[in-house]
C-alpha cells in the first residue's frame, strides 16, 4: 500500500478578507493520481497553489514526505508545476527551454543532453531539439512543458487546468499521454479540473470541492456512482435529483409515487434528496412502470438519445439506445439499486462533509 506523501493539516487561506479554504485536511499517497475537481473559486487551484509554494497558508501546516514545507519556496521543494499556460521562452530552442532548470542547477552538458533526448522520447517528440516554440502546435507545447518539469526530477507533478486551452480531440489524446507518463515515470500526479469527465478518466482518486470545502474523496467509481450529497450527484454527470421522503427502510417518496429502495436507517417520513442517473431510469410500455409520463424532447447524442420525459411534473432526463416520439406515452421504472438516497443539508449553503481524507 502505498504511502501518505503529502499532508495539509487544517489550512485556511483568505484573499483579501474573502476565506478561499476554511480547515482544510487533505493527504495524498505516493505514486498517486488524485485530481481536485470543482467549479470556479472552489479553492482547487489555490490548494495546488499552496503545495507548489506559490502560496502560503494564514493557517495550518503542510508536509512532503514527513518534512514540514509550509514555508519553503518552490524552488526547494522536490516537485514541479505546469500551468494552462505553458510558460515556455519564445526565444529560446526546444532543447533550450527543457535545459533551463538543469542549466540553473549547473548540471553536465553531458548530463543535459541525456536528459533532453529522454524527456522528449518520453512526451513522443523524438528529435524536435532544435525547432521553435511558435513552430509548434498548442498539444505540442504542452508536451514541451511537461517534458522541462520531468527532466528535473520532482517527485510530484502538480497540473493547474494544463489542458483548458487545446480542442477536444488534443485534450482527450493529452489525457492519456498524461496517464502513460505517471505510469512510466512512477510519480505522484495531483491535478486541477473543473472537467468531470476529465477527471473521471484520468484519476485514481478525485477530490470534489467546493466554495473552500471538501466534499467527497474517492475513486472515481465511487465519486459517480456514490455521491454522499446532492452538489456532488449535480457536478459529476448528469442526474434527476428529486426531493423526496423516506417513509421507511428500502421504500422512498417521490413525485407522489413511492419508489422500493435499498437504503436503510434515514428513519420514518425523514426528507431526502433522492439521485438517479439518466442511464438508470428505463422506459417501458404505459402502466408498466412505476410512474407515467410523456416524452417532451429527443436529442440524439451519436451512442445514445437524451430524453425528457414529463411525468407527474417533473422532467426527467433519460439515456437510452431506444428510439421514442415526441408525445409518446411511457412508463418510468428504475431498479431499487440505482436509487441514490442522501440527507438533505441542514441549510442553503453547501456544507462540508465528513471525509477520510
Amino acid at each position: 500500500m502505498s504511502k501518505d506523501f503529502i499532508t495539509l493539516e487544517h489550512i485556511t487561506k483568505s484573499f483579501d478578507s474573502q476565506m478561499v479554504l476554511d480547515d482544510l485536511n487533505l493527504t495524498i499517497k505516493e505514486n498517486e493520481f488524485m485530481t481536485l475537481l470543482g467549479p470556479s473559486g472552489c479553492g482547487k487551484t489555490t490548494t495546488l497553489r499552496l503545495i507548489g509554494g506559490f502560496e502560503t497558508p494564514d493557517i495550518g501546516k503542510i508536509y512532503f514526505d514527513g518534512q514540514d514545507i509550509t514555508s519553503l519556496a518552490p524552488n526547494e521543494r522536490k516537485l514541479n508545476t505546469v500551468f494552462q499556460k505553458y510558460s515556455l521562452f519564445p526565444h529560446m530552442t526546444i532543447a533550450e527551454n527543457i535545459a533551463f532548470g538543469l542549466k540553473i542547477s549547473k548540471k553536465s552538458k553531458e548530463y543535459i543532453n541525456d536528459k533532453i533526448k529522454y524527456a522528449l522520447k518520453l512526451v513522443n517528440l523524438d528529435g524536435f531539439e532544435k525547432r521553435s516554440v511558435d513552430s509548434l502546435s498548442g498539444g505540442q507545447q504542452q508536451r514541451i512543458a511537461i517534458a522541462r518539469a520531468i527532466v528535473n526530477e520532482p517527485k510530484v507533478l502538480l497540473l493547474d487546468e494544463p489542458l483548458g486551452a487545446l480542442d477536444l480531440k488534443l485534450r482527450q489524446d493529452m489525457q492519456y499521454e498524461l496517464i502513460r507518463l505517471k505510469n512510466e515515470l512512477g510519480i505522484t500526479f495531483l491535478y486541477v479540473t473543473h472537467d468531470q469527465e476529465e477527471a473521471l478518466t484520468m484519476s485514481d482518486s478525485i477530490v470534489v470541492m467546493n466554495q473552500g470545502y471538501i466534499q467527497q474523496i474517492g475513486t472515481p467509481e465511487d465519486i459517480y456512482n456514490e455521491p454522499v450529497n446532492a452538489f456532488v450527484a449535480d457536478f459529476i454527470g448528469e442526474s434527476n435529483i428529486i426531493d423526496g421522503v423516506m417513509i421507511e427502510d428500502h421504500l422512498v417518496e417521490i413525485l407522489d409515487t413511492r419508489f422500493p429502495c435499498v437504503d436503510e436507517g434515514f428513519g420514518q417520513n425523514c426528507p431526502v434528496d433522492v439521485v438517479i442517473r439518466p442511464e438508470d431510469v428505463e422506459l417501458v410500455e404505459p402502466e408498466e412502470g412505476i410512474i407515467d409520463g410523456t416524452v417532451i424532447s429527443i436529442i440524439f447524442k451519436g451512442v445514445h438519445y437524451e430524453i425528457e420525459v414529463l411525468a407527474n411534473g417533473f422532467e426527467w432526463l433519460v439515456h437510452t439506445t431506444k428510439m421514442h416520439e415526441v408525445g409518446s406515452k411511457v412508463g418510468i421504472r428504475v431498479i431499487p439499486f440505482n436509487i441514490q438516497i442522501m440527507n438533505k443539508p441542514e441549510s442553503s449553503d453547501e456544507e462540508a462533509v465528513e471525509v477520510d481524507a
